[in-house]
């Protein structure tokens, strides 16, 4: 299927950008091309200037865009995740509204994504922002992303994606996840593409992120680190920490039956710390295996709760009626 007859939904998150939104609407709509079918979704996430009144003149004249407005302020992972699931698009571009990220850049990903890609995530190679506030901690949380997830993706941060909605039809978004996309869609067998695309400076508005977001987004790679490896076998990870420290009250009971009886026979049990350790870590290991067993049970009541299944499908080759024919 070529680009031209795929459906494209525009996600644009937004939080107090009454200075762009127009602007930006000018650019995407020179952007995309006329023979390409496409809406808009702005999402609210709660502003207190004017950009809601502006949306609205937006929608107003044009019947491709649509505003979603949150009664308050949930964060851009809830405003992405409102955007995907109101989306009716066959494709899903999320873009920033601060117009750092350049619509232009749109058909050449959308051209890109047609070599078999699931995926492609835009990299901003030449980022202009502050050096210290943004640049540095954005390096350090690519780098530690791409280590942990084993996705090679240079800018994980960078809004301007875009996305088969089938890829986002199975990925529930979470806390600031929505940078982690890429890695838990590759998890499911998506195949993640890169390529760069222009990075501007901001002109208009305030930036809505400082250094504190790199916490939040150690936390949320901790979270996503578990879900990808252990969210359907968590005793692997609880029962793991348990036998490490079953191993320790070993070694350190070994290490107090030493110390009474050859390296220093009489030494008093009682006034030994080890001995204190090892009983610690003997109901430390009890406890993590315990808790591993119950999360065991959690996951498992879940996953059959929700009817929701371990695997992710890519297609089924052959029809039902070929199948019943062969079996009969």
């Amino acid at each position: 299927m070529s680009v031209n007859q795929l459906d494209v939904s525009i996600v644009v998150p937004l939080l107090n950008e009454e200075e762009n939104l127009q602007g930006l609407y000018d650019e995407i709509v020179k952007a995309i091309p006329q023979e390409i079918s496409y809406e808009i979704l702005f999402i609210d996430d709660g502003s207190t200037d004017s950009s809601l009144s502006i949306l609205r003149g937006i929608g107003e004249r044009d019947s491709r865009v649509k505003t979603i407005v949150f009664r308050k302020n949930f964060g851009q992972t809830a405003a992405m995740s409102a955007g995907f699931e109101h989306a009716s698009g066959e494709i899903v571009v999320p873009l920033d509204a601060d117009r750092q990220n350049d619509p232009a850049d749109i058909p050449m990903m959308l051209k890109e994504l047609e070599k078999g890609y699931d995926i492609i995530s835009g990299w901003r190679k030449v980022r202009h922002d502050k050096a210290l506030t943004r640049r540095l901690p954005s390096k350090i949380a690519n780098w530690l992303i791409a280590k942990i997830t084993g996705v090679s993706l240079h800018d994980f941060g960078c809004t301007l994606k875009v996305y088969r909605r089938e890829v986002l039809e199975v990925t529930k978004l979470y806390g600031e996840m929505h940078r982690f996309i890429p890695a838990l869609a590759s998890w499911s067998g998506a195949k993640v593409g890169e390529v760069v695309v222009n990075h501007r400076p901001r002109t208009a508005g305030e930036a809505k992120y400082g250094l504190g977001r790199i916490f939040k987004v150690v936390l949320d790679l901790i979270t996503v680190k578990f879900l990808g490896s252990y969210s359907t076998k968590p005793i692997y990870v609880f029962g793991g920490v348990g036998i490490l420290c079953g191993i320790g009250s070993i070694l350190s009971g070994l290490a107090v039956l030493y110390q009474k009886f050859i390296s220093t026979p009489g030494l008093s049990m009682n006034r030994n710390p080890l001995l204190v350790l090892t009983a610690l870590l003997i109901m430390t290991s009890f406890q993590f295996i315990l808790m591993g067993l119950l999360a065991e049970m959690l996951v498992r009541t879940y996953h059959e709760s929700q009817n929701r299944p371990t695997y992710v499908v890519k297609e089924i080759i052959g029809s039902e009626k070929g199948r019943c024919s062969d079996e009969s």
